[in-house]
């Protein structure tokens, strides 16, 4: 006789408000490139510090370029913006190859280094003034641009106060404002929430998903695996210089064989076999019981829990609580370097 089963109490955990980025499935086209670079090698003597580096990021795509310390991002942000010559490999940018001499190319990236460049005895009004003439702006196109900016990233209301006044995060926010000044379609930022409290922390990641959602190509490079799983629409795992796999979330879960776990809660203990039907389901590809506890390894678990828990009732099992635990890119990281991010 099939047990009535009311509504169980279901939690899903997966990457924390994050439906988003980089669990997008791929898209079968995707939109023209707007950074594509290949090949991309550097030596510092002896030491080979990237290795044939290469991906593409199109028009409205965050991409994140993930890496414990010393694992070439920054070796290959400053190839990629023209700060390093390569000792081989192309990067183009607009359908324009980027160098050391190409000035002209280069007026497309907009660079936030990991380290501050403002000057502090200077407002946050006269710091974007100043960087905005470098960029030949000037008169009302540039005092407009300059508000619209300020309010961007949320510091119209400490426009004339010295930056030497302002938090970590203000800092930050007021750094990404100048990258932003020329409006390039490459926006290159280099771990830009490294020391932050956590309001200016969301307050930047706002503003990257604002310009993403805009249509504003984005490298990204971060340390906080959450900031990845929020912003990115793709993903490259580099390590040792090189990058090991690329992809979105989904893609590189499955490349490594991650599968979701459903942990089923009975209101009574679970007798032994009583389960065996669920072995035959598709997707499922474990199933362990103890006490009141039925754990199962599953494939897309979001499509397949109807089936599983239709099963369950049919064997007679009452069922109190579902969790389905997805895996994150933490797991794939460790995975393919065996390193935490933050090594």
């Amino acid at each position: 006789m099939t047990a009535t089963v009311p509504p169980p109490v279901l939690s899903i955990q997966s990457p924390p408000a994050t439906a988003g980025a980089a669990d997008r499935p791929a898209s079968p086209a995707r939109p023209p490139a707007v950074l594509s670079c290949s090949g991309l090698v550097k030596r510092f003597g002896d030491r080979l510090a990237v290795d044939s580096v290469g991906f593409e990021i199109g028009r409205g795509e965050t991409y994140g370029l993930l890496g414990p310390n010393g694992a070439g991002k920054t070796t290959s942000i400053s190839m990629i913006c023209g700060i390093l010559r390569p000792d081989g490999g192309t990067v183009v940018v607009d359908g324009r190859p980027i160098g050391p001499g190409t000035t002209a190319a280069k007026a497309s990236i907009g660079f936030v280094p990991q380290d501050l460049a403002i000057y502090p005895d200077l407002t946050a009004r006269e710091n974007l003034v100043f960087f905005g003439r470098l960029y030949g702006l000037g008169g009302g196109m540039l005092r407009a641009r300059v508000d619209e900016l300020l309010d961007i990233v949320g510091l119209a209301d400490r426009a004339g106060d010295r930056t030497d006044q302002f938090s970590g995060g203000m800092k930050r926010r007021l750094n990404i404002a100048i990258g932003l000044l020329h409006r390039p379609n490459l926006l290159v930022l280099d771990e830009p929430t490294v020391g932050v409290d956590p309001q200016s922390r969301n307050a930047i990641l706002a503003s990257v998903e604002a310009l993403g959602d805009a249509g504003m190509a984005i490298l990204y490079t971060t340390h906080y695996m959450e900031e990845a799983e929020r912003l990115c629409d793709r993903v490259g795992i580099i390590d040792e210089g090189r990058v090991r796999a690329e992809g979105t979330r989904r893609e590189l879960v499955a490349l490594v064989g991650q599968r979701d776990r459903v942990n089923l809660t009975a209101t009574a203990e679970v007798q032994p076999g009583a389960m065996e039907p669920l072995r035959g389901l598709p997707g499922v590809h474990e199933v362990t019981t103890h006490d009141c506890a039925i754990d199962l390894l599953v494939d897309e678990a979001r499509h397949r829990l109807p089936r599983i828990l239709e099963a369950v009732a049919d064997a007679g099992v009452e069922i109190r609580s579902v969790e389905v635990i997805e895996p994150d890119l933490e797991a794939v990281f460790l995975h393919l370097t065996g390193k935490a991010l933050r090594d």
